[in-house]
């Protein structure tokens, strides 16, 4: 049975090799160097493919490292491995690996662990093909490559079925078979189906196995399938499973229908000398001799000449038994012996193990020494194959592991990255919203000062409009005066003076000299009374301060109290913008308002103090921890933060009270 199983898997390795050919056959010869072309041409000698190989190696490596020149070199490994250049297949692998993870290219990466895979299972180095294909497999399932990932699973399959992991290697071909049903890669599928009734051959479920050679070989009408003798090979597996199961005429029906194809001789020589094999072999078991052992000899004689040294072990073992049925115990014995030479030398321990066991039957005086060596050597491969098969399970924990710590590292990257991009974000979004609020504040300022400018304008053109109330009643007045009593006066001396019409004796002009000073006297009051209107023209061109002083003379009228006001000559009142005048304004209307009607004495005071405007407001009287006054010594207090003042209320003697609050006026900026 091993070798039914060793046989199908050398097969499947000749389909790998002719595939990689045909994953990189060219349409056409126009865009690529004539040297793949030549490299490709089976009719040419080997040697002259094999420079042709290297003159396109030459050109590509000395190419710049892009996606294209990769594959181009892929295209020199196929074609190496074509031609079964295993080492230089290698070389050029390794060569495009590098040039893969330099550049960061996962696609070309994973397809390099795939052919290294592949190197290592030609070069029956299972782990660490497995180990590659391991790589392969993590890569395409992050890239949701079914038809690769498939193409890998059933190639770790394969690697799991030479180390006889025959229940590994089925969950792999279940796998394959599981990605690759929904798609049109049939020729994978027949592959999976093929391994699948292998395995299950080898493991006794002989209905099973049927199964899946049987679905296999439906797969074998479409061409896309049958390009290498796929049917044929799918009846010789089914003849297998036959064979294996004791139904040796079923057995014979499978490969006699297979070898009606009379070009499998050219096509595929290999698989005509397995299926003459096995059809030999079938006829041996019920004891037809016909054309025996000529089937024997033409499968080796074929064998032979194309150097298939597991075949050619095989064949002589059924010589051995062939013999050994015909009583001829010296040639079953040589039979026999070769078997076991020639399986030492290519170190086929399943074959040694089948040539053993026939010695063993055909040599009795030394069948206790070979039954012993079949004994150790049979343990030595169980507990090397259960090495192995931990191997794998290390193998495929350790990629997970590192699959892990690669998609945790990457997770933090991104972790970090995403909390980078929030705190920026957050960073943004504050200062935008900060920009806004600081916007929305100046827009906020610049509408109040218009309001304070308005407001001040209000207040001004109010104050000039009493002004000029007032100047109109003392107008009024002084049309009164100049009529009621200075034009009286100036009659009166205009009468007297008429006198001096009629009489000028002494006595008269005595008398009308004396109305000079009646004269003087009128001419005093209309003086005085210019001056009073020159007082009142002088107070308008004022302005500010004369806007405080009305509000505070204004408000002392109203209450019993006398209020004495201070303004240093020496403030600036130009320094102040609208919005400070204003609150200034705003801030003694409550401080007065905060007097009430007390019996004492206010003094209120505006004077500068190098670049600060200092106002006073001293001997309030009454206490400024008094609940009554708590709410209006709150609107002053917040009158002078809006406009950035300092505000100091403290109690003196006598529960009096002095109000203080400075600013500074040098320049608008300070508000």
């Amino acid at each position: 049975m091993k070798k039914t199983v060793f046989l199908f898997l050398g097969v499947l390795l000749l389909l790998s090799c002719s595939k990689k050919k045909l994953d990189y056959s060219e349409k056409g010869t126009d865009s690529i160097p004539i040297y793949l072309v030549l490299a490709n041409e089976d009719s040419l000698p080997y040697l002259k493919r094999q420079e042709y190989n290297k003159k396109a190696f030459d050109v590509f490596i000395r190419q710049e490292n892009d996606s294209m020149n990769r594959i181009n070199l892929f295209k020199i490994a196929n074609r190496y491995y074509n031609m079964g250049n295993m080492e230089e297949y290698k070389k050029t692998t390794d060569i495009i690996l590098k040039k893969a993870i330099d550049y960061n290219d996962t696609i070309s990466m994973t397809k390099a662990y795939s052919y290294l895979g592949d190197y290592y299972t030609n070069s029956l180095r299972r782990d660490s093909a497995f180990l590659y294909y391991t790589k392969a497999e993590k890569n395409y399932q992050k890239k949701n490559d079914k038809i690769n990932l498939g193409g890998v699973y059933i190639n770790i399959a394969t690697a799991q079925a030479y180390e006889n992991d025959f229940f590994g290697s089925e969950l792999s071909a279940i796998k394959a078979l599981d990605i690759l049903k929904d798609t049109k890669e049939k020729h994978k599928i027949y592959e999976a189906y093929n391994l699948l009734g292998i395995i299950s051959n080898e493991l006794k479920n002989y209905e099973k196995a049927l199964e899946y050679h049987t679905k296999a070989l439906s797969l074998t009408d479409n061409n896309d399938v049958n390009r290498f003798y796929e049917k044929e090979s799918s009846l010789n597996n089914i003849g297998n499973v036959y064979q294996s199961n004791a139904k040796y005429g079923l057995a014979i029906k499978n490969y006699k229908e297979a070898l009606q194809n009379k070009s499998l001789i050219i096509g595929r020589p290999n698989l005509y000398a397995l299926l003459l094999d096995n059809l030999a072999y079938s006829k041996l078991k019920i004891r037809d001799n016909s054309k025996l052992p000529d089937l024997f000899y033409e499968s080796l004689k074929i064998s032979e000449s194309l150097k298939l040294k597991n075949d050619i072990v095989y064949i002589k073992i059924h010589l051995s038994e062939f013999y050994w049925a015909k009583k001829d115990t010296l040639t079953a014995q040589k039979f026999g012996n070769e078997a076991l030479l020639f399986s030492r030398n290519i170190k086929n321990y399943s074959a040694l193990l089948s040539s053993l066991k026939q010695l063993a039957v055909v040599d009795p005086l030394k069948a206790a020494m070979y039954k012993q060596e079949y004994i150790k050597l049979n343990d030595s491969l169980r507990l090397e194959e259960k090495k192995i098969r931990e191997k794998f399970a290390r193998i495929r924990y350790e990629a997970d592991e590192i699959t892990l710590e690669k998609d945790k590292a990457i997770f933090q990257k991104w972790t970090v990255f995403w909390i980078a991009v929030s705190v920026l974000l957050c960073g943004l979004v504050v200062y935008v919203f900060r920009l806004r609020k600081f916007r929305q504040r100046a827009f906020f300022l610049l509408i109040s000062r218009q309001k304070a400018d308005e407001e001040i304008n209000r207040l001004m053109l109010e104050h000039h409009r009493k002004f000029e109330q007032g100047r109109e009643k003392e107008k009024k007045r002084i049309a009164r005066e100049l009529q009621d009593e200075v034009v009286d006066k100036l009659f009166n001396i205009r009468t007297s003076l008429l006198v001096l019409e009629n009489k000028t004796d002494s006595e008269t002009i005595r008398h009308c000299i004396s109305q000079m000073a009646e004269i003087q006297d009128v001419e005093r009051e209309i003086r005085d009374i210019a001056h009073g209107l020159g007082r009142n023209d002088k107070s308008l061109q004022r302005g500010y301060p004369e806007l405080l002083k009305y509000e505070i003379v204004g408000f002392a009228n109203k209450i019993p109290l006398k209020i004495n006001m201070e303004i240093d000559k020496a403030v600036n009142w130009d320094t102040l913008d609208s919005r400070k005048k204003l609150g200034l304004y705003q801030i003694l209307q409550e401080c007065l308002r905060a007097l009430g009607k007390q019996e004492t004495d206010v003094t209120v005071r505006f004077y500068k103090d190098n670049s600060l405007l200092v106002m006073e407001v001293n001997d309030i009287g009454f206490d400024a921890r008094s609940l009554e006054k708590e709410q209006d010594f709150k609107g002053i207090e917040l009158g002078a933060k809006r406009m950035g003042a300092d505000l100091r209320i403290s109690n003196i003697l006598d529960g009096k009270t002095s109000i203080k609050m400075t600013m500074l006026i040098k320049t608008d900026q300070n508000f």
